[in-house]
């Protein structure tokens, strides 16, 4: 208790001491002393703790004003030496502002590259920056930060033009770069310097202190307190579910303390999740750490003393406090730099910035963030000491890295995330890699974290455990830091760099060395492998390795020097490794063709084969450089081209792609799948460059240096086919000995893999260095050969390309050159398509191409061909030029061994049934055979400048084979074969190929009279191919002429059998088409040439207009609707809709309290029904839907999954076209009607009216007061007697079959329980009013959208629309008959009192507070039971007339008295056209105000209000037509079926009422007089035009979504400034904005939780019941994603409006290309909206794609 009370008096005393507290006193105090550090730490001991830390909840408010008043202060005075206030505008006046930006990042902050001129993807812009720069007009991209990175504008390094913004752009006058310290007195810069050093050294002990009960000398507290804080720490290995879970247990709070626990945990890396004394913590800390430990490393928490948690509360202050101080002047900002890297007494490491960096995984993440924040504001915004603290970094590298392995928090939060900021920057990199060695430091460490290596010393990866795929994570992040430092290469070369480079390269050859020959693999024979072998490591590894390597070649490029002594490094790391290889394998010699060749034996089916070999590759690409930069020509003498041994070095390339073939034959089927994924990853994109790429350059390489028969023997060797070449009569062994089906067809592929490596050998020559081209002919023939699969998408093609090391494919700069773009409609993509002239360039035998691409390639340029008339072969493409070194391939086209394999093929192709050859193989000869006559071609058009011709293919494929064979020449085996029947399919290309030869030999003997032979050959060619011309004609012919006699032959047959069966046709037609054959009998005897939809003279159907014969979609029955048959009913669905909602504030309403008889204009929310229109018996679909119950409990019990529909709230699919439903509406026929010739006018029917209702409602309180005393003494009731012909005791039969009434009542209780959100109830008398209104509530809805889609009003509805108002109309008519008829009597007397003011009806609203439309319905829709007790011969129809009529009037007034606007002055005079309309306008207008008084404003203008009155009017009138249309099934007048003029008058027409509506008012004036008066004498118009809130305007405006900003950064820009509302100003991680109403929310997080019908729902979920009753349409704007809602299960992401340059959109912004709106796709969102089919969309989504069922979607 004393605790209690001691703690009451403390803040009395506190304030005492507070108030007499002088920040200038102690200030001057401190001057003084001679001990400065003392003094500060006593006041700092005496202050702190008794301003932070008081209790269990840390109190901002009170700390954030004492702290400045009481600690910073005083520091400010003796800093300054005056008013802080003072000193420090005097500082900020004489600085110079720093030129670079420096703005620190916030999580989800969007930033800028340029891809133009930024030096690498890291160089970013803050949304000002970059709007101020001349980047805006550049390519850029758009990413959102991940927090903690900073503005890189004024960085010269960081760009390579337009470094400055407008607002950074250097001073040029003041271009003396003085020192800022020669600013400041030397007073000042001493004081300076005491303050920081103290403050810092505090700050750093403070929050690098790790005793929990004392604190540092000098800070004890004079009086010490046992309070104690049971402290929980942030860690990223347990959820949030575990951390709210423990919580829960430790210290017993409710769950949303825990969350907000959490959460702060999870934010500021630590919260005090108790206070008290020590026992009472530490028990808490015990049940955590029982808690947590079971799996993982438990929680950390410590019991820390109060005083301890004060002083680090504070040292985060005061390194905030001093990031403030710096930015007044550069010249603070120096005095901190220099403090803090100031060298302590420890000598070498010690300064604060190294204490507080190697101490950084001991920290929490809040601590963490504050001093990198520091040291982003100090040490690196300012170029010499950002060396310096490079330099201190790279020293200390080894050991932040150890930390960070060990360390459980992520990147963002660690210090080693820094590197990003240093090694970045060229000057910086290059000095790092030159005074400290950098690039050997971060090579080493990443080996020593890569501890685990087999016998031969190859990194081995076990399986992958949790915990080593975080550490392998880690580790990735030393290799990130290598490609910042490689980034930018060097454009001058120092001794010093190159040795220090060298050195590098020689520990990453080390590295590469490990990787060489890792995860081998051995082929299975007999039963399938028992366990995958892990080999995602590897491939994880050598993906982030691609662009090391590719940069590293870069660099080398760049140096002649450094190229040839890292080609040799290379060489000799190479031949080290290979010299561990050999052992073992014998020595064989093949000969083939006349020669022979020295070799191993080695089989890739038996043996271990690796397929990563980085060490080889890197000497492939560095070979080609050679090449590429000439060194190989100018220096040859330096090379060891002389001793390089080819064989050794095609030896493993060839074999892993040797493997990749007999993978593809089917020969490893039992290694399972990480073998097939293997080679996947070898030849896709992300790897290729460095993997399958270069291992084709290092055999190009190979094959240059050597023989290339002797090349092609090998190749055979190692493919295990040289045994079917090699025999001289090599057929019949090959036919002999392989009986065995699979192995032929193995055989087959592997051949056919081989020809077509040889083919990419020779015509692979688009790697610079390789073949003279550019890079850009290399990504020129990539897009080329990817358009020529089928038009692409800009994202395909880049996913397509390989990226660099920036991010680029460097597409941009060649696409246009090669392909046209396509922009995008309302939905799909923009599209990429080839230029017809490119497609030359096509290559069938691409070296990129997978068999699927191949095919797919082939088939679309075949067709192009075919298209554009053409002949279809596709021959092979003319290449460029061999560089000088890797010339002599071409001679593998003419080497005999080739020729010998090509024979062979052809030879074997003559027998059509062998088996033992391919088409497809065939196909890869005939290329090849093309290859070398293009190459031919291209050889004899060059050596017309310089004589050499040794490249003479065709004389090689004319010579017929040596004496003892004698096999036919090539040639001669084509000739035979281009009549072959079973090659069909290679004619053209064997035609193709003698036409070339022929081409060839005239230009070899360009004499002026070629050899006769030679031309007739030619000509009997071109004859065979004629011939065969006119032959496909003819055929074609023969083909159309039978087809025309088919089809003549079967419409005879229709004829005929129509004539026989005339009657039968005749009748079905006219059922089909009710409306024809009817218009024909009745419009001539119509009363009346104009149709008249509602009213005693209105259009009444005919006997066979009325019936109607449907078809059940379930049994397939025919059934006519009938009122005593057989029910039949329309799938719909029921939803609540706010979407013409004027007023989305107004508070939910009591569901079992709410009367909801009269709807409010501003329409806050209504009952929506819509339909699919399928139609079913009423039986056939209760024993679906039962069906589906049962199946649905079944799977209740099987699996805890969603549907996409409810069915416990009475959902389903439609059995037709799966769309939502959860109910259905019966069909019924049009009612009869008869109609006696005099009916009433208004004023006798009004008085008959009145006398009815007088009369039941002295029967209805009789009744209800018998109900009640149960005695007969009614003196209060006087009773009043019943019109004649009115019998109240009557009790009408209900005319509708049973099924019918059931589904009456189905209907009616559905739109009860949703419109009300309550139970279902079929007594409740509400159930009638739910089912007027979402009638009137749909026709409205409906009207609204015909207007905004520019429809005319009939005819242009779909028929799910048309059929669903008909049948909710019919039904509202009807609905009347399953209720109480009392009930319904007493709500149309309610109803019309609001009409007709009635003394004894209590509470009817005043006539501003009812929307007039759903006041029609309903009247028109109750009056059938008060008709019912009426046999005095009225009709109907009548009632309805006049119900349209008084209404109308109402609505005239209602509009009059709140829609007038200010006058406008453009007075149009019309013509005596509207002359009477405006007087009578006038005259009503003036005598409203006779009743109202100053209520109106006096207007002059009738123009004015008529026009107003005709706008406002419209809606209603239009409404109402479609109303009538449907109850009483009236046919529009032509019309209305078109937009145009006429529509005024056609609608006052077809609705009876005078186009001066006026008259309504003025042609029974005597008894409107009265009405008027009652209608402005109701309390509630005066108030309501007297009061501030504005009235409901009419026309109502048609609800729009909000306006979206044209640029999408636009937008992260303003989500990146929205903080969560909940917590603190903490910014939201995932903010959503709502597009109905602009609201922005912070969805997905457990802060913003609220709970909603007991179950707790994130932020969008809660706001859809709030703005959409239950529905919601949100943009995720971090995500780019567009989001739909529907209660509290459903949801489904749809595409966003926001789409690139290329007509894409960017889900999750991965691209970052720049985003607009495209209206196109808005509207088509806002109509999905407006027609209310956001739930049936989602439901269609949520089927299509069972992963969005999953989803919790109430936690959006």
């Amino acid at each position: 208790m004393a605790a209690v009370e001691t703690d009451r008096d403390a803040p009395s005393a506190l304030c005492s001491e507070f108030l007499n507290f002088s920040a200038k006193d102690t200030a001057a105090k401190w001057l003084q002393v001679s001990n400065l550090p003392k003094e500060v730490y006593q006041h700092l001991a005496c202050y702190v703790p008794k301003i932070y830390c008081l209790g269990p909840n840390l109190n901002p408010q009170n700390e954030d004003l004492l702290a400045p008043l009481l600690l910073q202060s005083p520091l400010e005075w003796y800093l300054c030496g005056e008013e802080p206030s003072v000193g420090l505008a005097k500082l900020e006046q004489n600085n110079q502002p720093s030129q670079l930006c420096g703005h620190v990042f916030k999580v989800g902050e969007p930033t800028y590259s340029c891809r133009e001129c930024a030096a690498d993807p890291t160089c970013v812009l803050c949304m000002q920056c970059f709007l101020g720069s001349v980047h805006k007009e550049h390519r850029y991209r758009m990413t959102t930060s991940g927090g903690g990175g900073f503005c890189d504008c004024g960085d010269t390094e960081a760009w390579k033009k337009g470094p400055y913004c407008q607002k950074h752009e250097p001073n040029i006058s003041d271009s003396s770069q003085k020192d800022p310290l020669a600013n400041l007195s030397d007073e000042m810069i001493a004081r300076t310097y005491n303050v920081f050093s103290i403050i810092l050294k505090y700050a750093v002990d403070m929050l690098t202190w790790e005793k929990e009960d004392e604190l540092p000398e000098g800070l004890e507290p004079p009086a010490r307190g046992d309070t104690y804080y049971c402290m929980l720490f942030n860690d990223e290995v347990h959820t949030y579910e575990q951390v709210i879970y423990t919580l829960q247990k430790a210290v017993n709070c409710t769950q949303k303390e825990a969350v907000s626990f959490a959460t702060t945990v999870d934010r500021d890396g630590r919260k005090s999740v108790r206070f008290g004394d020590f026992q009472f913590c530490e028990q808490a800390k015990s049940v955590i750490v029982r808690n947590t430990s079971r799996q993982t490393k438990p929680l950390r928490v410590q019991v820390m003393h109060s005083s301890v948690v004060a002083h680090q509360c504070f040292a985060l202050k005061a390194l905030t406090w001093l990031g403030q101080i710096i930015r007044y002047s550069d010249a603070l900002r120096r005095i901190l730099c220099q403090v803090g890297l100031q060298r302590g007494p420890e000598g070498e490491n010690s300064s604060l910035v190294d204490t507080l960096m190697l101490c950084d995984s001991k920290m929490w993440k809040g601590a963490r963030n504050v001093y990198h924040q520091l040291f982003m504001s100090s040490l690196l915004m300012d170029t010499k000491y950002k060396k310096l603290f490079a330099i201190q970094f790279a020293k200390n590298y080894r050991r932040l890295q150890t930390d960070f392995m060990e360390d459980d928090h992520e990147r963002v939060v660690s210090v080693t995330s820094l590197s990003v900021q240093l090694f970045t920057a060229p000057t910086v990199a290059r000095m790092l890699i030159t005074e400290e060695n950098l690039m050997t430091t971060i090579i080493r460490t990443f080996m020593d974290h890569l501890r685990h290596r087999d016998l031969h010393g190859h990194f081995q990866f076990e399986r992958y455990t949790a915990q080593q795929a975080f550490k392998f994570r880690r580790v990735q992040s030393l290799i990130g830091d290598l490609k910042y430092v490689l980034i930018s290469r060097p454009t001058e070369w120092t001794d010093q760099l190159r040795e220090k480079y060298l050195e590098g390269f020689s520990a990453f050859l080390e590295l590469l060395k490990c990787m060489q020959g890792m995860d081998p693999v051995v082929r299975q024979v007999g039963q399938h492998i028992e366990m995958e072998p892990e080999w995602e490591a590897a491939f994880t590894l050598q993906m982030k390795l691609t662009h090391i390597i590719s940069m590293m070649q870069e660099w080398c490029s760049s140096d002649e020097r450094v190229l040839i002594e890292a080609y040799k490094k290379c060489l000799s790391a190479l031949t080290h490794c290979h010299s561990g290889f050999t052992d073992g394998e014998q020595p064989i010699t093949l000969s083939m063709c006349g020669h022979s060749v020295d070799t191993i034996r080695y089989c890739v089916s038996q043996e271990k084969v690796s397929i990563h070999l980085p060490l080889s590759r890197l000497l492939a690409g560095l070979h080609a450089l050679l090449s590429k930069t000439e060194v190989a020509y100018r220096f040859p003498e330096l090379l060891p081209l002389s001793e390089l041994s080819p064989p050794m070095l095609i030896e493993h390339p060839l074999r892993c792609l040797v493997l990749c073939a007999q993978v593809h034959a089917g020969m490893w089927r039992r290694n399972g799948f990480s073998l097939v994924n293997q080679i996947y990853y070898y030849h896709n994109v992300k790897c290729r460059v460095e993997m399958f790429d270069k291992d084709l350059s290092m055999l190009q390489a190979g094959a240059s240096m050597m023989d290339p028969n002797h090349f092609l023997m090998i190749m055979l060797s190692r493919f295990e086919l040289y045994h079917i070449f090699s025999s001289a009569d090599c057929r019949k062994r090959y036919n002999r000995e392989n009986a065995n089906k699979d192995v032929v067809q193995q055989n087959n592929t592997l051949i056919e893999e081989m020809l077509h490596l040889v083919i990419m050998i020779v015509g692979e020559r688009y790697t610079a260095g390789v073949g003279q081209v550019e890079c850009f002919d290399e990504i020129r023939r990539e897009i080329v050969h990817q358009l020529c699969i089928r038009p692409m998408a800009h994202s395909e093609l880049v996913k397509a390309l390989p990226e660099n090391e920036n991010k680029e494919t460097g597409m941009e700069r060649v696409i246009d050159s090669v392909a046209l773009f396509k922009k995008p409609g309302v939905t799909g993509k923009g599209l990429y398509k080839l230029r017809p002239e490119s497609a030359k360039m096509f290559n069938l035998y691409f070296h990129h191409y997978s068999r699927a691409d191949q095919s797919k390639a082939e088939e679309a340029q075949r067709k192009i061909k075919r298209q554009n008339g053409e002949d279809s072969v596709l021959p092979p493409p003319v290449l460029p030029r061999f560089c000088p070194l890797f010339a002599s391939l071409v001679n593998i086209l003419q080497c005999d061994v080739l020729l010998g394999i090509l024979g062979a093929v052809l030879q074997w192709a003559m027998e059509p049934s062998g088996g033992h050859w391919s088409e497809s193989m065939l196909q890869r000869v005939l290329h090849l055979i093309g290859m070398g006559l293009v190459e031919e071609q291209q050889h004899l058009l060059s050596s017309a400048e310089d004589n050499d011709t040794n490249f003479n293919f065709t004389l090689k494929i004319s010579r017929p084979g040596e004496a003892p064979a004698n096999t036919p020449s090539i040639l001669a085996l084509l000739e035979t074969l281009q009549n072959a029947p079973h090659l069909e399919v290679h004619k053209d290309m064997i035609r193709w190929i003698l036409k070339t030869v022929a081409n060839i030999k005239t230009t070899r003997e360009c004499t002026a009279s070629a050899p006769p032979s030679d031309s007739s050959g030619h000509s009997q060619e071109e004859t065979v191919r004629d011939k065969d011309k006119a032959e496909r004609k003819r055929k074609a012919e023969m083909a159309r002429l039978r087809r025309e006699k088919i089809m003549a032959q079967m419409s005879e047959m229709q004829r005929h059998f129509i004539n026989e069966n005339k009657e039968l046709f005749q009748q079905s037609l006219e059922e089909l088409d009710p409306s024809t054959s009817s218009t024909l009998e009745h419009s001539p005897s119509s009363c009346d040439s104009t149709l008249f939809c509602v009213g005693p003279r209105r259009w009444r159907a005919g006997g066979s207009d009325r019936r109607q014969v449907v078809t059940c979609i379930l049994c397939q029955e025919e059934q006519e609707i009938r009122i005593d048959g057989k029910a039949m009913v329309l799938a719909a669905f029921v939803q609540r809709s706010t979407v013409m909602s004027k007023n989305r504030k107004r508070p939910p309403h009591n569901p079992d309290k709410y009367d909801p008889l009269f709807m409010h204009p501003d329409l806050s929310f209504g009952t929506h029904t819509g339909s699919c229109g399928h139609i079913m018996h009423s039986h056939c679909w209760q024993r679906y839907f039962e069906a589906v119950q049962a199946k649905e409990q079944r799977r209740q019990q099987r699996l805890r999954v969603h549907t996409s529909y409810d069915v416990e709230n009475g959902e389903f699919l439609c059995p037709l076209c799966e769309c939502l439903s959860n109910t259905v509406i019966p069909l019924l026929p049009l009612t009869k009607t008869s109609c006696s010739s005099e009916q009433p006018d208004l004023s006798q029917w009004l008085n008959i009216t009145s006398l009815q209702m007088k009369a039941l409602l002295s029967a209805h309180r009789k009744a209800k007061a018998a109900d009640a005393d149960g005695v007969d003494d009614m003196d209060g009731v006087n009773d009043c007697p019943p019109p004649d012909g009115f019998k109240l005791d009557y009790t009408p039969k209900n005319p509708y079959s049973s099924t019918i009434k059931e589904m009456l009542t189905t209907f009616g209780t559905a739109t009860y329980k949703v419109g009300l959100k309550v139970h279902p109830n079929e007594q409740d008398p509400r159930v009638p009013i739910m089912c007027w209104g979402s009638c009137a509530y749909t026709i409205q809805s409906i009207e609204r959208l015909l207007v905004d889609e520019e429809k005319p009003l009939f005819g242009s509805l779909p028929c799910r629309q048309d059929d669903c108002l008909s049948s909710l109309t019919r039904f509202g008519s009807a609905c009347w008959t399953v209720s109480s008829h009392a009930t319904v009597q007493n709500h149309f007397i309610r109803l019309l009192a609001a009409l007709v003011p009635d003394p004894r009806v209590e509470n009817t609203p005043c006539i501003l507070d009812i929307d007039m439309f759903h006041l029609l319905v309903s009247l028109v829709l109750s009056h059938p039971a008060v008709f019912s007790l009426d046999s005095s011969g009225l009709s109907a129809d009548t009632a309805q007339l006049h119900f349209l009529h008084l209404v109308t009037v109402a609505h005239i007034v209602q509009i009059l008295l709140s829609s007038v606007p200010e006058e406008v002055q453009m007075e149009q005079e019309s013509g005596g056209a509207e002359r009477e309309e405006e007087e009578k306008v006038c005259m009503f207008y003036n005598t409203l105000r006779t009743h109202l008084g100053s209520g109106l404003r006096e207007v002059d203008s009738g123009w004015h209000l008529w026009c107003c009155v005709k706008a406002g009017i419209l809606p209603y009138l239009r409404a109402a037509a479609l109303f009538f249309h449907y109850l009483n099934g009236a046919p529009a007048p032509p019309e209305l079926h078109t937009l145009g003029v006429g529509e005024w008058e056609a609608l006052c027409g077809y609705l009876c009422l005078p186009s001066n509506l006026l008259q309504l008012f003025y042609n029974n004036r005597e008894l409107m007089e009265p009405l008027l008066h009652g209608w402005c004498s109701h309390p509630g118009v005066l108030q309501g035009l007297q009061s501030s809130v504005a009235l409901i305007r009419f026309p109502r405006e048609s609800n729009h979504l909000i306006e979206l900003p044209g640029d999408y950064s636009a937008l992260i820009n303003q989500a990146s400034s929205f903080t969560c509302p909940k917590s603190g100003g903490d910014k939201s991680r995932a903010p959503t904005l709502c597009l109905v109403c602009g609201a922005m929310l912070c969805s997905q997080s457990y802060c913003c939780q609220s709970e909603l019908e007991g179950v707790d729902v994130g932020a969008c979920t809660a706001h859809t019941f709030a703005c959409g009753a239950g529905v919601g349409i949100f943009l995720r704007v971090r995500e780019s994603q567009v989001l739909f809602l529907a209660g509290k299960t459903k949801g489904c992401f749809y595409a966003p409006p926001y789409l690139d340059d290329y007509g894409e959109t960017d889900q999750g912004l991965r691209r970052g290309n720049p985003l607009h709106l495209c209206q196109e796709r808005y509207r088509k969102i806002q109509k999905l909206w407006r027609q209310h089919s956001i739930t049936e969309e989602i439901g269609h989504a949520q089927e299509a794609n069972q992963t969005l069922v999953g989803i919790d979607w109430q936690h959006l």
